[in-house]
């Protein structure tokens, strides 16, 4: 099948095209072309890809923000379905205002400053914005590992680069399975559906994720074995599975919450 987003790049002299990043996103745009959607990207620079998902997606709404003015003669954006506004990815209220513009969006896709604080705030901003089913891309996630963008390459597992955000947030595609009683339900959880790490680039889908743990209740291993082990075997073994998970497995359980407790404590892992 040929990949008309890269044909596009390559028309409007895209660097998306020099990052490789045309394959993924043909891979998830090919089965929503000619669908009405509301798409914005951050960071408009030059207005080059812009001019593509216009082209591509013409029937859809393209919003663009850039922390800079746009000049949209100069840069051939006065375009019917193309919208331009000028304001920073990290200021909550021009944020807010944009999503009080546009409601909601199917695909957004951060193409702005790549500063570690800049991606993870405007993605907690925008993510309430985003429709089931919607997709929110991020490039150039590399910069992550460079310390000249506030990166971190000396502190790969720990330092709070979006790269480590977006580690982290894969718990929550499977925060039912979490084996920990004193666990309290995240933001994102029960509201991503999968998330997809590429050379330089993160996809995230949202959508509901409510499955049921064929292993945990209600955060505890324990309750559901027991639970298990009764109708199996039945209640007349009912006191010796009482003592073994309610009462023996329990008390391993909080001995190694409090364990770890003091590892974070004495490492300052918070």
């Amino acid at each position: 099948m040929n990949n008309e987003i890269a044909d596009l790049f390559k028309k409007h002299g895209s660097d998306k095209l020099a990052h490789n990043y045309t394959d993924i996103y043909f891979s998830y745009f090919k089965e929503l072309k000619d669908q009405k959607l509301n798409i914005l990207e951050i960071g408009v620079a030059d207005g080059k890809s812009i001019k593509a998902w216009s082209e591509y997606f013409s029937k859809s709404n393209i919003v663009g923000i850039d922390i800079n003015k746009i000049d949209l003669d100069q840069k051939g954006l006065k375009k019917e379905n193309i919208f331009i506004h000028e304001g920073s990815q990290s200021d909550a209220n021009f944020i807010k205002g944009i999503i009080s513009k546009y409601e909601k969006f199917d695909i957004i896709i951060d193409d702005g400053s790549h500063l570690p604080k800049d991606v993870i705030k405007s993605f907690n901003l925008l993510f309430p914005s985003l429709d089931s089913n919607g997709l929110y891309f991020v490039e150039d996630i590399q910069t992550s590992y460079i310390h000249f963008f506030h990166g971190n390459p000396f502190d790969l597992k720990y330092s709070k680069t979006h790269m480590n955000f977006f580690k982290h947030l894969t718990d929550s595609l499977n925060y039912q399975e979490i084996a920990n009683p004193f666990y309290r339900k995240k933001m994102y959880d029960s509201k991503i559906t999968n998330i997809s790490f590429y050379h330089n680039m993160v996809v995230v889908k949202k959508g509901p994720n409510n499955q049921e743990s064929n292993l945990i209740m209600n955060h505890s291993y324990e309750d559901k074995r027991y639970l298990t082990r009764l109708n199996q075997k039945g209640s007349e073994n009912k006191l010796k599975y009482y003592i073994k998970y309610k009462i023996l497995y329990k008390l391993y359980t909080f001995f190694l919450f409090f364990v770890n407790l003091i590892k974070k404590i004495v490492l300052l892992r918070f």
